[in-house]
C-alpha cells in the first residue's frame, strides 16, 4: 500500500491534541492488573500496542474493558490482587516491545505455564538479558525459539524475588518490566544495573506510575532499586498525552511555517519525550511552553545541533526530518541501541534522506545529517510506525512524498494522517477530544 501526501497550501494555524501516551497506558495496565479493587484510566491509547496489552491481561485472567471515545477512552480493569490466573491462552503481544517485556516477568508469577510470543518482527528483538535476570530470581523460562528471543515459556516455578542484576544498555523495558512485578512479589525485588542505563526517562516514568499505585520503591540508577513488598491498590488516573507523537505536530511548522499548539504536553509533562521541544528551540525555533501545551512556531533559519538522545531515542527520527532543512551539520548521538528496534533506525534514516537527496551518515552510536533541500521520493518505512510518522512530515516541505505500508502507524497512532491533514487544513483545531 503506498500514500501520497498533500502538502499545506500554506503557514499553518492549527491546535492539535495527541492521544494518550502508549507508555504510561501500558505501565498503568499492569499495575491496575496486579492491584486489589478496580482502576479507571480515562483518556487511554487506543491502537494496536495497546489492544496487545488487554488481549494478553485477558489471557491472563485479567477483565478489562474498553468505553468512551475512541480518541480518548477509558480503560476499566478489575485486579487480580496479584495473582493472575492464565487461562491457557498463550500471550500475543504482536509487535509490542512493551507488551512482551512487561508481561513476561509477570507471566512468571503463577503456577501454570504460559507461553509468550509475537509477530515475526517482535521475534527478532532481544530478549536474553530479561530471560537471564528471570532466571536469576528463580522463574522458570524455557526459550521455545532462537536463544534470547520470543516465544518464550514461562510459570511452573513462582518467583518469590530477590535480587538480580541487568545490562542498562540493550533496553531499558527489561529493567521496567522487573521493576513493574516487584511490588506482587513475596520478598520484594532488588536489581541493579551493572552498565549504562539507557532512556532513563522511561524507568522514571514507570517508577512514577507504580508509586501512584502504592508501591514504595527506593533507589537510583547508581545504586539500583529496591521494590518493598506489598502490592498495588487500585486508582483512577488520567493518561496524559503522548509526548512521542506530540513530537511530529512540534516539528509541523518548521517544515512548513507558521505555528502549531500541541495541548497536553508541556513543562510539567512527566515523559521523556517532552524534551524535544527544547531541542527545537535550541535550533532556532520559538517555543512556548505552559504546564501542560507547548507551542512552537518558525522561526526562520534552524541549525544544526549536536545532542545525546539516548534518554529519548524515539524523538530521533522526528529530529533527523527536521535537521534536513536546517543549516549545517546535526549530530545525534547515544542511540545505537535503537538498531535493535522495529527496524535499524539508524540505518533507515540514513537510507531514506539519501533518498530524498539529503546527506546522512551512520555513526557508531548514532547519525550525521547535513541540512539542504529535499526533493519528492518514495519512502520506505520498513514497517516501522515512527519512520512512516517522522517522514511524512516531509511532504510538509515537498511536494510529492509518497509513503509504503502507511499503515503501520496503527502500531501506536492510527489517526495520524486523520490528525496531520486536519492540521495542514486547520484554521481551528484536531485531535483527539474528537469521538
Amino acid at each position: 500500500m503506498l500514500l501520497g501526501l498533500p502538502g499545506p497550501s500554506g503557514p499553518l494555524d492549527a491546535t492539535i491534541r495527541p492521544p494518550g501516551s502508549k507508555s504510561e497506558t501500558n505501565r498503568a495496565l499492569v499495575c491496575a492488573a496486579l492491584a486489589s479493587g478496580t482502576s479507571r484510566l480515562e483518556g487511554a491509547l487506543r491502537a494496536d500496542d495497546t489492544e496487545a496489552m488487554v488481549d494478553c491481561l485477558r489471557a491472563l485472567g485479567v477483565e478489562v474493558d474498553w468505553s468512551g471515545p475512541v480518541r480518548s477512552p477509558t480503560l476499566t480493569v478489575r485486579g487480580t490482587g496479584g495473582r493472575p490466573a492464565a487461562t491457557g491462552q498463550p500471550l500475543d503481544a504482536r509487535l509490542s516491545g512493551t507488551t512482551s517485556r512487561f508481561l513476561a516477568p509477570v507471566a512468571a508469577l503463577g503456577p501454570s505455564e504460559v507461553t509468550v510470543t509475537g509477530a515475526e518482527g517482535l521475534l527478532a528483538r532481544p530478549m536474553g538479558d530479561l530471560v537471564d535476570a528471570l532466571r536469576s530470581l528463580g522463574a522458570g523460562v524455557d526459550e521455545l525459539g532462537a536463544p534470547g528471543h520470543l516465544p518464550l515459556r514461562l510459570g511452573g516455578r513462582p518467583v518469590r524475588g530477590g535480587t538480580t542484576v541487568l545490562p542498562g544498555h540493550t533496553s531499558s523495558q527489561f529493567l521496567s518490566g522487573l521493576l513493574l512485578v516487584g511490588p506482587v512479589l513475596p520478598d520484594g525485588l532488588q536489581v541493579r544495573v551493572e552498565t549504562p542505563l539507557v532512556s532513563l526517562p522511561y524507568v522514571e516514568l514507570t517508577l512514577d506510575v507504580m508509586r501512584r499505585f502504592g508501591a514504595v520503591v527506593h533507589g537510583s540508577p547508581e545504586d539500583g532499586w529496591q521494590v518493598e513488598p506489598g502490592g498495588y491498590e487500585a486508582q483512577d488516573l488520567v493518561i496524559e498525552a503522548d509526548a512521542s507523537a506530540a513530537s511530529y505536530f512540534m516539528a509541523a511548522p518548521l517544515l512548513a511555517g507558521g505555528r502549531v499548539r500541541v495541548e497536553g504536553v508541556g513543562a510539567a509533562t512527566r515523559q521523556g519525550d517532552a524534551a524535544f521541544a527544547d531541542l527545537l528551540g535550541s535550533m532556532g525555533a520559538r517555543v512556548d511552553q505552559g504546564p501542560d501545551w507547548t507551542e512552537v512556531h518558525d522561526a526562520g533559519v534552524l541549525r544544526g545541533i549536536d545532542v545525546d538522545l539516548r534518554d529519548s531515542s524515539d524523538v530521533a527520527q522526528t529530529l533527523a526530518v527536521v535537521a534536513s532543512v536546517a543549516a549545517g551539520v546535526t549530530r545525534v548521538r547515544g542511540i545505537g541501541f535503537i538498531r535493535a528496534k522495529e527496524t535499524d533506525r539508524v540505518g533507515a534514516v540514513v537510507r531514506e534522506l539519501g533518498r530524498v537527496g539529503i546527506r546522512a551518515v551512520e555513526e557508531p552510536d548514532g547519525f550525521a545529517v547535513t541540512g539542504g533541500v529535499p526533493h519528492a521520493a518514495r519512502i520506505r518505512t520498513y514497517g516501522d510506525h515512527r519512520m512512516a510518522m517522522s517522514f511524512a512530515l516531509l511532504s510538509l516541505r515537498v511536494p510529492g512524498i509518497v509513503l509504503e505500508d502507511p499503515a503501520c502507524v496503527d502500531k501506536t497512532y492510527p489517526r495520524f494522517f486523520d490528525d496531520l491533514a486536519a492540521v495542514i487544513g486547520a484554521g481551528g483545531s484536531a485531535g483527539s477530544s474528537a469521538p
